[in-house]
This record gives structure tokens, sequence and C-alpha cells, in this order.
């Protein structure tokens, strides 16, 4: 997974040349003209070579000789590259994204939350209590909302104690962040502890079945929020 610094000109030149393939402003299989690119965003080639490279590694674009650089297949992209999710959410036109994402948590988040109970230790429950405790303290905040339901979902599939459902977190947590900044804009009144403490009782309780039912209605209460959103 190539990461970069978002700081500064380069990380704006990626981002910029993201959000046109994003938008199919650059459109799969266009060529892209380096050097008028390069006029156009006043950068040295140098500096824009680099930004391609670091597009280049995430899927979005490559390089051949006679053909030059050019938009990937959306096929070819790595759509599970945090830096990607952002990107889609900054630049969505549609609700597709979003729908993906909960498809992927209706499938992932209960089962993940029926093995939390059953495999969780002392020191995993504290991590979810924190959590918890973070949300009811948020006083309203919306990025203290956000910071403590990331770290709430993190610390549950944390708690299965199965590594490649932990990896899960750069899907789930990278998305989930952009979707509570969307939620949170549109309902800053809604109280999201509720329906997270029925999940961590279970926890506690070491009650699988209740766990991932708990977890399919928090899910459920998460879809009913972004059609909210969509409606206002």
């Amino acid at each position: 997974m190539v990461r970069y610094s978002e700081r500064g000109l380069h990380g704006q030149t990626v981002q910029e040349i993201a959000r046109r393939i994003l938008t199919g402003e650059l459109s799969p299989g266009d060529t892209i003209d380096v050097a008028a690119l390069g006029a156009e965003l006043d950068l040295s080639l140098t500096a824009l070579r680099e930004a391609l490279k670091v597009l280049a590694a995430k899927g979005l674009v490559a390089s051949r000789q006679k053909r030059g650089t050019f938009v990937r297949p959306r096929s070819d992209w790595s759509l599970l590259d945090p830096d990607v999710i952002r990107w889609q959410f900054a630049n969505r036109d549609d609700d597709t994204f979003l729908e993906n994402l909960g498809e992927v948590r209706a499938i992932i988040e209960p089962q993940a939350a029926r093995l939390a109970a059953l495999r969780r230790t002392a020191h995993d429950l504290a991590a979810l209590d924190g959590a918890l405790s973070a949300m009811e303290n948020a006083g309203g905040d919306p990025a203290l909302a956000v910071e403590a339901d990331l770290a709430f979902h993190r610390s549950l599939l944390t708690a299965t104690h199965n590594e490649l459902l932990e990896r899960m977190e750069i899907v789930i947590e990278v998305g989930l962040a952009e979707r509570d900044r969307l939620v949170h804009g549109v309902r800053p009144h809604d109280d999201p502890v509720p329906s997270h403490r029925a999940v961590l009782d279970a926890v506690h309780r070491s009650d699988p079945a209740r766990a991932e039912e708990a977890m399919r209605d928090l899910l459920a209460k998460a879809s009913r929020d972004l059609d909210t959103l969509r409606n206002d």
C-alpha cells in the first residue's frame, strides 16, 4: 500500500490528478499529455512524474513506450487503498460508493461482533469501553464523535483476534470516517451511543447471537441516516 504526504505541492498535485480521474474528466483509456499538464499546473516534469508514480502505484495510471501515460481501467484501480477510498468520497457524484460501503459493512461487521463476543479479552473490553465513553463525552463535537466511532469499530475488529478481519479496518475506517462526517452534518443531534452500547453489552456478556443482532440493528440505523442524507 502506497501512502503519500497530503501536504505541499506534491500532495496537491496527486489529489488534483486523482480528482480528474475519479470525476471522469480523465476517463479510462485517455492518454495524459504530461508536458501540457505540467504547463497547466505550472509544474516541472520531475514534480509531475513523481505525482504520477503515486497514482501508478495505486493502479490509476500507467505508462507504456509509444503510448505514453494513460488512465487505467477502473477494474485495475486499488479500490481498497485508503487514499483512493477517500478520494472517491471527496469526488463522488452519486451514492454508489456509500451503498457499496454499507454492503461491505453488513457482510463483515455482524460476524465480527459475534467473534468479538466469543474471543474478547479484558484488554479488548477496556478499549471498547474507552471508545464508547469517548463517544458519550463528544459533547456534540462532530470531529470527536467521528474519532470515537472509529475507535469503537477498530477495537471491535481487533477483538475478533482474526488478522484478516483486523485488516478490514482499511476499508471500514476510512470509509466510515467520511460517511460519519457527512451524516453528522445532516443529523448533528442524533445520538449514536445507544446502538453502540447494545453491541458492547452483548460483547461483555459473551453473547454472540445478541452481539450479531445488535450490530445489524446499528447498521440498519446507519442506513436510515444515509437515507436522510440523500433526501435532504
